[in-house]
């Protein structure tokens, strides 16, 4: 994890013990907390209900003191974060084909909504997306764009703005509980991609209208998505019939 990176390099300490976040603590604030910053808040005020000491540094104690800490391990977790993307990134399977098919396709908008900041996202888009298909996105909102982050339906509630789509027309493909419920919350309906550290959210008790673990293997198109509901003219046709997960 880069946050343990950032963590060992200011020397974090609390009671004398480092901070460092396991895999598993990490899988719980990616479905609970959206935004680098508030993770790290939400760890120490919440989880450990104390602030590190940063090598010899006594533990900050005023709101601005914490705020500074903060930005310094994010500005650079963030530096820390690109490094690690340039050399191991990778998209899922099936996601640029996808997306490729969506941009080819002259009646649909493909976007880009993230909770993370223009200086981590930017270099995962380059590397993952490349410059040519990420210039084709009708719209890329990130963190910094907007007041409130995920769970926050802000985001997605922006983008069907910026593109002039009823929010019922949107279908938004995420990998968490904290995106589904912003999706949702947008009013829009909600593929997951669930991963092998979300596998076990029941993401359909909480409004998820399909879920599979990689839209590669189980074939997923923009016809398995929109037909039906270009066939019948209903919006709310099921999404992935016969592919999703039940």
């Amino acid at each position: 994890l880069a946050y343990n990176a950032a963590f060992q390099a200011a020397d974090l300490t609390i009671d004398g013990k480092p901070v460092e976040w396991t895999v598993e603590y990490y899988d719980v604030l990616q479905n609970t907390v959206g935004g680098g910053k508030p993770k790290m808040f939400f760890h120490f005020r919440n989880t450990t209900e104390a602030f590190p000491m940063a090598g010899e540094n006594t533990p900050p104690e005023t709101l601005e003191e914490q705020q500074t800490l903060i930005d310094a391990l994010q500005a650079h977790k963030t530096e820390l974060y690109k490094e690690l993307i340039a050399e191991k990134a990778k998209p899922r399977p099936g996601v640029l084909e996808l997306m490729d098919e969506a941009i080819a396709d002259p009646t649909m908008a493909v976007g880009v909504c993230s909770a993370s900041t223009k200086a981590a996202v930017t270099k995962v888009l380059d590397v993952v997306l490349g410059p040519e298909r990420r210039a084709k996105l009708n719209v890329c909102i990130l963190g910094d764009d907007v007041s409130k982050l995920k769970p926050d339906p802000l985001i997605y509630v922006t983008a069907a703005e910026r593109l002039g789509i009823d929010v019922d027309r949107c279908v938004v493909v995420e990998d968490s509980l904290v995106g589904l419920k912003a999706a949702k919350g947008a009013g829009m309906k909600c593929l997951i991609t669930y991963t092998a550290s979300t596998e076990g959210e029941d993401f359909y008790s909480y409004g998820c209208d399909a879920k599979v673990p990689e839209l590669g293997s189980r074939g997923v198109t923009l016809d398995s998505i929109f037909g039906p509901m270009k066939q019948s003219g209903d919006l709310n046709a099921d999404l992935l019939a016969g592919i999703k997960d039940p």
